[in-house]
Order: structure tokens, then sequence, then C-alpha cells
């Protein structure tokens, strides 16, 4: 029958029973343990549906819990003590040609307890040892009138147990044949003797092994098949099938079938499965990622890796869209910049978005990014330096194929970029790769280990043509962009980096607790040179915008207050800015720390949202109306404050206005959620009714955590839409605590 149910354990110490129906989901929460639940398994004990369901779940409070479910009712009806230790893995199981259940627990004492319900108590019956450290998997599996238990364990080997019944009329004959040793134990219930005996150890592995798994069995004429083959993942960043020869029965590595990841910094597969069918497989990496790999349809014995979703597996902190409107870029604190793009399929009309290339795989948690131009980024972690990036060619060339723009309309000048860019062994910066450098492959007779040196390749880059996304392994050292430009200067964690629009000057700013960390630094995209300190705020300033016009640069600071910064004639060296307004004790509005800032597409006016619930607009900054002393003085709240009814954590002004010429704004929350309001000034006094909300983007599209960043697509359409009614839709991205990037499409006629 289809499977309708689903049974999950978290560090939120409970268990979740998940059922759905048609497009309804039902959950039924079974509380009772005291510390974070890592393993659980569920069996059915009756054919039909809503009877009896059995679970066994295993915590970090050195217990084992047996659930039952009747209906819509479940209840603890057992409490396995394990002392000081734990269980690593639970699986239940019914002994061969009966009813009864039978649990398998593996844990930190290196040896399998088995337990048999007897009269109703799961009583310990057999103690399996074997394993030499901790186990980590273990998995039943029915076959015909045996019952097979495969386990896993840190001595990174897999064994296979039998379970058979035995049969009481043979008397033993006294013969010299070697035998294994079998573990009688009788079922007093069933009245029937059943015999273990260990069928195999399985050595491949040269780490730790997480997760061992069959094949599903699968229904065939009327009976349950099981197929006899496992599927190990391990920490030696291999995930390896395992079935027995045909002829002999001795269980292989299957000729070899291990599928896994070559080179980069990250740990190994943490658990993997078989599809239903066993034609893919699917395992996870220790950093979130998932990999996937399907069977070929001709050569069995080949394994090719596929397309799957991937995303930051930590806090993301900033996004930025890039001027054309073509792709997204992240930063986040799982110390990775990640760039997403839409997937154009050849005939085929849906557009998808996935993660194309990972620029930036760093030693630090990433805060904030700036696009400098079309296929170029400044990015700022938890460290004193701004580092540059600029796109290789490889990127370039495998950006047109994926999206289908053509690749004149995306570089002039191709010839001179350098290949891809690889990381040294000991160092943080991405180095360029040009096509000169590339590691020369050694044959295949010649002994390719022959010294240390050649064991960790200087050069991990190897440039790939991609007509799809690429795969995990790919991504971690084929797409890193060369890093041309460090930037010194900060004394601090860089907190946030902003870029004018003509991508000539940068501005950044550090943690600060005192003034002269807190100055604002500006830098020229051409010479890289420092070009002025604007010092003025007395904390941490928390977002930097040019207005579109690049007349002004607004910063908003955890002191409160606003700066805003007016450009003067330009000298030699580069533009000149002066402080020309600013809030204070006396003239703030904004009570607590303000997060975020943004500006109208016509520079008049700029907005501010701050953890006190307000989100105040502010004008106006029109040049031709304000002489030059009075500007401090004709700057103030334009709008009503609005109360967003939560800490307001990101706000974005679309660069497109509605119809009828209302600006669109978008505001986070801390709670995760994204409201869109439009705003118009009518008359001279701010009026409560010149805010209207539009949207409220409801919970299950919006975040589950803090939303850190809003940022609107510069034109109206959608990326990788060559679509007619182009001016109808917005794009929205945003980025949240809850390790997710997002794209919102808005109709702004329904506005």
């Amino acid at each position: 029958a289809s499977e309708t149910e689903l049974i999950s354990g978290g560090s939120d110490k409970q268990l979740i029973l998940w059922e759905w129906k048609d497009t309804l989901v039902k959950s039924i929460p079974l509380k009772g343990h005291t510390e974070a639940v890592f393993a659980v398994d569920a069996v059915c004990q009756s054919d039909e549906p809503d009877l009896n369901l059995l679970i066994a779940s295993a915590a970090s409070d050195s217990t084992v819990r047996i659930w039952s479910r009747h209906g819509s009712e479940a209840k603890c009806v057992e409490i396995l003590q394990f002392g000081n230790g734990f269980v690593m893995d639970v699986c239940l199981s019914f002994l061969p040609g009966s009813n009864v259940p039978i649990l398998a627990c593996g844990g930190d004492d290196c040896k399998i307890s088995l337990f048999v319900q007897q009269s109703g108590q799961f009583q310990k019956t057999l103690i399996l040892p074997g394993h030499e450290d901790w186990i980590r998997g273990i998995e039943w599996a029915v076959c015909g009138e045996d019952l097979f238990l495969a386990s896993c364990a840190q001595d990174c080997l897999i064994r296979i147990w039998r379970v058979c019944a035995k049969s009481k009329q043979l008397p033993e004959t006294e013969d010299d044949s070697i035998k294994l040793k079998e573990n009688i134990f009788t079922v007093k219930d069933a009245d029937t003797s059943y015999a273990v005996s260990l069928e195999s150890v399985l050595a491949g592995h040269e780490n730790w092994v997480y997760a061992v798994h069959w094949q599903p069995s699968f229904s065939k004429d009327g009976s349950i098949q099981q197929p006899m083959r496992i599927l190990s993942a391990s920490m030696d960043k291999t995930v390896i099938i395992w079935e027995p020869d045909k002829e002999s029965g001795v269980w292989l590595e299957q000729a070899s079938v291990r599928v896994g990841e070559v080179g980069g910094n990250t740990l190994g597969f943490f658990d993997c499965q078989f599809s239903p069918d066993g034609s893919m497989i699917i395992a996870h990496a220790f950093h979130g990622a998932l990999h996937l790999w399907k069977q070929a349809t001709v050569n069995k014995k080949e394994w090719t890796p596929e397309v799957v979703i991937s995303g930051h597996f930590n806090s993301v902190e900033d996004v930025k869209w890039d001027p054309e409107g073509e792709f997204i870029i992240s930063v986040g604190s799982d110390q990775t910049t990640r760039l997403f793009a839409p997937w154009k399929r050849k005939e085929e009309t849906e557009v998808t978005w996935h993660e194309i290339a990972r620029p930036q795989v760093h030693g630090y948690d990433l805060r904030c990014l700036a696009m400098i131009g079309r296929f170029e980024f400044v990015s700022g972690a938890d460290e004193k330096v701004l580092r540059v990036f600029r796109a290789p060619k490889n990127f370039i060339e495998n950006f047109s194929y994926i999206t289908g723009i053509p690749m004149e309309k995306l570089c002039s000048q191709s010839s001179d970029l350098p290949e891809g860019a690889t990381v040294p062994a000991l160092g943080l910066s991405n180095k360029a790769v040009f096509e000169g450098d590339m590691a020369v492959q050694p044959d295949e007779e010649e002994e390719s280990f022959n010294t240390i040196s050649n064991q960790y390749p200087e050069i991990y880059f190897q440039p790939l043509i991609l007509t799809e996304p690429p795969p995990e392994d790919h991504l971690l050292q084929n797409t890193l962009w060369p890093e041309i430009q460090k930037l010194y200067g900060h004394g601090y964690e860089i907190f946030c980096v902003a870029c004018n629009n003509s991508n000539t000057v940068i501005a950044s700013a550090c943690k600060a607790s005192k003034k002269e960390h807190a100055a604002i630094i500006l830098w020229s995209t051409t010479s890289w040179k420092k070009l002025q300190s604007l010092s003025f705020h007395n904390l941490t300033v928390t977002q930097l915008a040019f207005s579109p016009d690049d007349r002004f640069l607004l910063a908003v600071s955890r002191d409160r207050n606003w700066s805003l910064w007016r450009k003067q004639d330009s000298s030699e060296s580069g533009p000149v800015f002066t402080c020309c307004a600013y809030t204070d004790k006396n003239t703030a509005v904004h009570s607590r720390i303000i997060w975020s800032c943004d500006w109208t597409p016509d520079s008049k006016y700029f907005i501010t949202g701050s953890r006190d619930k307000k989100v105040i607009i502010w004008g106006q900054c029109d040049l031709s109306v304000i002489t030059e002393g009075n500007m401090l003085d004709s700057i103030k709240p334009c709008s009503t404050v609005l109360d967003a009814g939560d800490s307001v954590t990101a706000v974005g002004i679309s660069r497109v206005l509605t119809s009828d010429g209302r600006y669109i704004v978008a505001v986070g929350l801390e709670n995760g959620k994204i409201i869109l309001y439009t705003w118009k000034q009518s008359g001279k006094e701010p009026a409560l009714a010149d805010w209207t909300t539009s949207v409220e983007i409801d919970n299950s599209q919006s975040h589950a955590l803090t939303v850190k960043r809003l940022c609107w697509r510069h034109h109206a359409g959608r990326a990788g839409h060559d679509d007619e009614n182009s001016s109808k839709w917005l794009q929205l991205a945003s980025c949240g605590a809850d390790h997710s990037v997002k794209i919102f499409n808005v109709n702004r006629f329904a506005l």
C-alpha cells in the first residue's frame, strides 16, 4: 500500500507522527523524552490501517521508549533504561514466521542488544558482541524465512547477522565439520527457538561508517521480495553498494560501486538511502548537502551524479541581485558565498532556480556583500579584510549554457580572464588559475602516488563544460572565483558594505563600540585605494545605502541614529562626501537599533526600519529645493510612523512603482514574516492614509526565523523568462536565519 505516515524525532525532545491524506497533513506529538531524540523506528502491527502502530525511539537521556498508537491516540507503553550509555540507533521487525516484535538497539557499548516482546513487555534476550567501536546504524530486512540484521560502526566495519527459526526434531550429530557459532534463544509466546549467527563482515570503508540501509522490498506476483543489497555511508567520503556474489554467495563490494567526493574540504557522508526501486541513491554530507546518483540504463555498474537541490546550511546573512537581474548571490554563516540562477532547459518552458556556483568557500562566517558591476562582488566576513572577487572565464561560459543567455551579451573580452580559481593547501585566498597552469593528469601506468607532494595536488580546479546545474563535489572545487583584491583598513569584523550605482565607490563599516572604530571607509574600485573615512556614529553602522542617483550615502547605526552624506565636487583622487543631515538624541524617532535602510528610486526619500517595530520614510532630499545651509532642518519624517507589529530587521523599496505611482515597500520582521506596503505622499503633512498594507506573505511561504535582507530586482519582469507581460511582475529576493533564500514573484498591478 502507499505509505502515508512518517515518524520524526528532533532536538525538541519530542517525536511527531505525521499523516497525510490528499493534501491535509495531520500531526500527533509524542512527548516524554527529556533530551534530544536521535533515532526512531516504527512497524505496523496489523493489516488494518488505523490499528496498532508500534514505535521505538532512542534519545540522549539514555533511554529507549516504546510507544503504541491506536486510532488517533498514541502513548508511551514502556521505557528501557540503558544506565549512562547511549543508544545510537533502533530498529523494529517481527521474528520469522510469527507476529512477535523484535527490537535491535546499537550503542556506545559496541554491542547489539536484542529485545523480544513477551507477554506485552520487551525482554532483553540476546547480546551480539563483535563491533569494536560505537555502533552507528542498524536495520532489519525480512528475506523469505529468515531475518537479516545489518549493523555498522565506528570501527569501519559492517556486520550482517541472520536470525532463523530452529527446528526442534533434528538431533545434534557429532561431526567435525566447521560451523559458525550460533546463539539460540526461545520465545515462550510462540514456543519456538531461534538461532542467530554472523553471516558476514564487510570491510571496505576507511573511516567511521555512519549509516547502513537495505534496498527497500517490493511486491512481485503477490509476494514481497527483499533484494539482497546494502548501501553504506561513511566519513571516508564514499557510499558503497554491497551484494552477495551470484556464484559463491560471498558478500562483496559490488564490483566496486563506490561513489563519493574527491578533494574539497568537506567531511564525509552522514546518511544514505536507496530509491524505492533501487535505481537511484541519495546521500547527505556533513555540510547539509544532498548528493544524488542514478544507475545508467545500459551499464548497470555505472552510476552518474544527478541535479539535486542545494542551499546554505546556516543563517543566510545577505543577498543581492546582479545589476542586470539575471542571478542572485548570497552569503551566510556557513562560510560560503553561493550564486543561484534560473536553469533554462532546451525545448521546455519551465524555469527552475539552482545553485550554479560557489564563488567563495571561506574560513570565517560571511556577513555582507555588494555587487560591483555584473560579474564582480566584494564580501565581508568576521575578519578585518574586505575581499573582492571577479568571475573567471569558465563560470561565464557555463552561466551562458545554463541560462541560455548568449556569450556575446555577457562578456566582451573573455580572452584575458583566468579559467578558474583554486585555494592553496594552507590558504584562505582563491588564486586565479590560467590556461597554462592546469595540472597534467599522470598516465594510468605511472605510479601517481610515488611522492607525498603528488597526493595533494596544488591545483584541484578542472574546467568543465556544464549544460545543467553542477553537483555538489563540482561546486566545491571547480566553481570558485579568483580573489582580485583585499581591502585593509577596518579594526574589527566587517559588518556591512555597499557599492554605488556607477560602480566607482565602495563604502564599508565594521563592528564598533567606540566612535573611532565606527567610521565608514570609502574605497575606489579603480585604484582600490582608501578615498575617505567618514566619522559620525558612536556604535556599529548596520547598513549603508547609496541613493540611486549616487549623490547621497545613507548610514544607519546601532546608536539609533542615521546620517546622510552628500557628494561634493570630486577632487582628482575621487568624490568627497560630507555629512549634510543626521538625527541625534533630540531629533531621533527610533528608540532601538536601526537595522535597515533603503532609498526610493527617484532618490527623494529614504526609509529606516528598527527593532522598535517602527518604519519611517524621511525626506525630501531633492537638491533643487534645498539651499546649501538648511539641509539639516529640511529632512524630516514624511510618513507617519508605521507599526510593523514586530522588530523590523530588513526593508526594501522596489525600483518600479505601482501603476498609480505608489512606492512599493517590503518589510521583513524578526519573526520571519514579510509584509508588502505601498506609500505615496498625499499632502504637506504626513497622513496615516498614505500607507496601505497590500500583502502579508503567509507563514508557509515566508521565513521561519528572522528575515536578514530584502532585495528587489531592479527591472520589471522575471529572471529567466522572456515573457510578454514582463511589466506585470516584480521579483523580491529575501534571505533569513532559517538557512533559506527565497524569491517572490509580485504582481504589481494587484498591489
